[in-house]
């Protein structure tokens, strides 16, 4: 049809549209050739819609027929804010860069601190699922930084949000510092500075906060020290000022160094000397570093560190890659490094070395919540997203933390009970080690370069405690309530790559001093005899989800953990309905002890479903024929 024929029947789909289903809108669409309908007619009746109360359905069908820009982004989005919408408003406006920054400015003009919420609520009160309690300036703040991230736009378009993200980093910087006292003068001052910057709003309320935490001595050189302008200090303050010298500081800096210095023997000490820390900045130091590093058998200790967000936009991008071996430490220098690649033309050559590192399963990577550091990494550098998947030869000590007993060798029966107040990586040293990290430094500017003396040391330990945890761990770890057979548990993620065998034998695990600890041995057993998958049944681990559901397609008797269940539920599964165990990693020392002998295995947790299968039946002996498969309901 064309002409008029069309238009009557375009008039016709287009009243239907409304009350179809929305995986119909884009056939409708194509075939009565909406795009070439009359452009005032179409806004006409998405008008006719939203005036009617029915703002999704107007908001999709402008979507679809691409209406926004001639449209009042402000007017169609509000409802559907009000309504939970965001999805949809973000929807809306994704493809038109100018709707997304009125839309920004928009929601950030709600959030100034005079401005009424209410008013904008009004005009909708009898708006059907309207939902009151998602619409209020903590919610508009989220999506304003999602919106921001998402669309790649300038943050400086929204003051009022970032104002009151600064304020609430501020308040939080001076609750560190002078309620919970955790953070060195100088970690204070680097986040003061470059949270308040020249903002002379956010210096106001810096100069409220300091007359509340100091008296007006500290007042005034905490203002002077953040190059507060005197007009906008209190006459008591600004006359302080005037009175204090130099020498004032240096005294005060040095009571607090010797302060510092009085605390670090309560901390975990590196047992290296200050020489053996390198901090590479150059290509020609990284290499002779990369040359050590990725040698077989190295083990390593990694760490990364990065400038805390404070709820900022995007995700953290790392300022500084930590490689600790058995006699030295390396702190690269990463913005640094990447600029300088890229500079030369060979930006893939850092984002290869570490790929190379990860890859390599004959060496041994320490790290502590590896996820999140490599979370980091990829934002960092976008050519390593999938290093993640790509690593082996890895213990992540985040899942032996969880299995350690709290009460260390140098503990006392009596604490047993006595809440720490570590937490994290630095409660693991303490328990292991004997003493905590000294975490003073966490909250550093790790961007700001130079780096200062506290934080070399702070970067060098984090990754350095690594190597002697491990080495504790496998030395004795009954002792602190881990199975005897530790090793082969931590080294399960070992790949089945011909060098990592010749480095590592199955049962031995390096320790950083050269060392080789001698796993339990296996005594040779002869094979069982064949099953059917009809008769052997498992209940698997919640780790092994994957794993469960291909060998249920291969007719096998198979009950699985919930993601939320207790690794001892197996045990209690296994007990009471005959079922073989299967499970990986450390869960695998307390899960063979409460079953018959033969009755629990250990699978590689690194390999996929189907290669973790065949190991499972092999090591039964069950043989599936053509008529398994698919036998039982999935």
């Amino acid at each position: 049809k064309s002409g008029t024929k069309l238009k009557k029947l375009q008039a016709r789909v287009l009243g239907m549209l409304s009350q179809c289903p929305a995986n119909l809108l884009d056939p409708l669409i194509s075939i009565y050739q909406l795009h070439t309908a009359d452009r005032n007619y179409l806004l006409e009746h998405v008008s006719h819609l939203y005036l009617q109360g029915n703002y999704k359905e107007a908001a999709m069908l402008s979507i679809k027929l691409k209406l926004q820009p001639d449209q009042d982004v402000e007017k169609m989005c509000t409802p559907l804010l009000l309504q939970d919408k965001a999805i949809l408003v973000e929807e809306y406006v994704a493809e038109y860069p100018e709707l997304q920054r009125k839309l920004l400015q928009t929601l950030d003009t709600w959030c100034e601190p005079s401005f009424n919420i209410r008013d904008i609520i009004r005009p909708y009160q009898g708006l059907s699922k309207y939902k009151p309690e998602k619409f209020n300036r903590r919610v508009l703040s989220k999506l304003i930084f999602r919106l921001l991230e998402r669309f790649n736009v300038d943050s400086a378009l929204c003051p009022n949000v970032i104002n009151q993200r600064h304020l609430r980093t501020l308040n939080y910087l001076f609750y560190k510092r002078f309620v919970e006292k955790t953070m060195t003068e100088e970690n204070w001052a680097d986040h003061i500075q470059s949270t308040v910057g020249e903002n002379r709003w956010l210096q106001g309320h810096l100069v409220q906060s300091l007359l509340r935490h100091c008296d007006t001595r500290g007042a005034a050189r905490w203002a002077q020290h953040c190059q507060v302008p005197p007009e906008m200090l209190p006459q008591a303050v600004a006359e302080e000022l005037q009175k204090l010298h130099i020498q004032d500081r240096v005294e005060e800096a040095t009571k607090v160094d010797n302060y510092e210095a009085s605390k670090k023997k309560d901390y975990y000490q590196l047992p290296i000397p200050r020489e053996n820390i390198h901090f590479l900045q150059t290509w020609e130091e990284t290499l002779r570093c990369w040359e050590k590093v990725l040698q077989a058998g190295q083990v390593v200790g990694v760490d990364m560190e990065w400038k805390p967000s404070f709820g900022m936009v995007g995700k953290p991008r790392v300022a500084l890659l930590q490689l600790a071996l058995k006699d030295e430490v390396f702190l690269l220098d990463l913005p640094q490094l990447l600029e300088q690649a890229e500079a030369e033309g060979e930006k893939e050559k850092l984002p290869h070395f570490i790929q190379m590192l990860y890859a390599d399963a004959a060496i041994i990577k320490l790290g502590y919540g590896m996820s999140g550091d490599l979370s980091s990494l990829a934002a960092t550098c976008s050519a390593l997203k999938d290093t993640e998947k790509q690593m082996q030869g890895v213990v992540d000590l985040l899942a032996v933390d969880k299995q350690v007993d709290g009460l260390s060798p140098e503990h006392s029966p009596e604490e047993r009970g006595v809440r720490q107040p570590e937490k994290g990586l630095s409660l693991l040293v303490q328990h292991v080690l004997g003493k905590p990290l000294d975490k003073t430094e966490q909250l550093s500017n790790w961007e700001k370069r130079p780096l200062r003396e506290e934080q070399i040391l702070y970067a060098a330990s984090d990754a350095y405690c690594l190597l002697e945890i491990y080495e504790r761990l496998c030395k004795d770890p009954e002792s602190f309530g881990l199975g005897s057979d530790l090793t082969e548990s931590l080294m399960g993620k070992q790949s089945k790559n011909p060098r990592a065998k010749k480095q590592l034998n199955k049962q031995e695990a390096p320790s950083p001093s050269g060392q080789e600890f001698q796993g339990p041995r296996t005594e040779p057993s002869h094979p069982p005899a064949p099953i059917s998958p009809q008769e052997f049944s498992v209940v698997c681990d919640n780790m092994l989800q994957g794993l469960g559901r291909y060998l249920r397609c291969l007719g096998v008797d198979v009950r699985l953990l919930a993601n939320e269940d207790d690794h001892r539920k197996a045990a209690e599964i296994a007990r009471q309905e005959g079922r073989v165990i299967l499970t990986s990693g450390l869960p695998y020392q307390t899960l063979r002890s409460q079953v018959g002998e033969g009755r629990c295995f250990s699978v590689n947790c690194s390999q996929k479903a189907k290669e973790q299968a065949l190991q499972v039946l092999k090591h039964f002996n069950v043989q599936v024929s053509l008529g398994d498969i698919f036998s039982r309901c999935q």
